[in-house]
């Protein structure tokens, strides 16, 4: 009954027959016979199906609300015995945003696996808009996101502390004292993240706190790595993540430059659904606060 609750559940998500067993890796024959045993369990019809589409019924709708109840039961049943503390989960899926994706993350898990080569990992990276959608969606369960959001739906709990610093190129001579302020600021062509960025959220409230309405934005791109590849061939500005460039302050490719009276500071945030419990979560928290160091 399990399984045939959660193909229904990514059945109605995708309302796709096709799209469910892509997702789950069934034949679409398999797919289709899971959800004719529950309509004839039932007695029901769960869908309406039209020439090229499917279509929830006012029952589907219904029982999608039951199968979401039920599966949540599984899932805690499952954690309380069959995961027990002492075991080491064989698979661990989450989802963390792009700085801490590049930076943070790889290092960590290449630490635990060398001691604990039998669990593997899918990792997904995207901005953190992106993974708290992921998770409110079902998609993934948990992750690390950049700042925090105050929707209700979801938890947070701090991780790490961060700091976002003004870098350029290592041979801009600028400013040679090494330091601005805040007017100055406004006046630099600076390289910014894309809308959705937990990097440039934090940026933008850092900037409003101040009277800063905007910087002097000239070129956005979706990746930390995109703007310093840019910054080391040109003589503009970024605001980024200390995490990021550690590695390019050691080399002399770039510097930072102190702006005065305008201190950024954010943390790293463990995410998951509210009210979702699981030892896989604890465990990965455990794993990720033990390999950091």
């Amino acid at each position: 009954m399990k399984t045939k609750l959660h193909i229904f559940k990514i059945v109605a998500k995708h309302l796709s027959f096709t799209k469910a067993a892509e997702q789950l890796y069934l034949s679409q024959p398999a797919i289709s016979k899971a959800i004719k045993n529950l309509e004839q369990d039932y007695k029901t019809t769960l869908f309406i199906r039209k020439r090229n589409s499917i279509e929830l019924t006012a029952e589907g709708k219904s029982f999608l609300i039951y199968t979401n109840k039920i599966l949540t039961i599984y899932s805690e049943m499952d954690e309380r015995f069959l995961l027990k503390k002492e075991n080491i989960p064989d698979f661990i899926h989450f989802g963390v945003s792009t700085t801490i994706s590049n930076y943070i993350i790889p290092k960590t898990i290449a630490k635990f696996r060398a001691q604990y080569p039998e669990t593997k990992f899918n990792i997904i990276s995207n901005n953190s808009e992106t993974i708290e959608n992921l998770i409110l969606n079902e998609d993934i369960d948990f992750g690390i996101t950049e700042g925090s959001s105050a929707n209700p739906k979801l938890h947070f709990e701090k991780f790490i502390k961060d700091e976002i610093v003004l870098v350029t190129n290592a041979k801009n001579y600028s400013f040679p004292k090494g330091s601005i302020d805040i007017n100055t600021l406004q006046d630099l062509p600076m390289i910014e993240r894309e809308t959705g960025s937990g990097t440039k959220e934090i940026i933008d409230a850092f900037l409003s706190k101040n009277n800063i309405s905007k910087l002097n934005s000239v070129v956005s791109f979706n990746s930390t790595e995109a703007i310093k590849s840019y910054l080391l061939n040109s003589d503009h500005y970024a605001l980024l993540s200390i995490h990021s460039i550690t590695d390019d302050l050691k080399n002399n490719k770039l510097r930072i430059i102190d702006i005065k009276d305008l201190d950024i500071q954010r943390w790293f945030y463990f995410v998951k659904r509210t009210g979702y419990l699981s030892h896989t979560f604890d465990y990965f928290k455990k794993i990720i606060r033990f390999n950091y160091n």
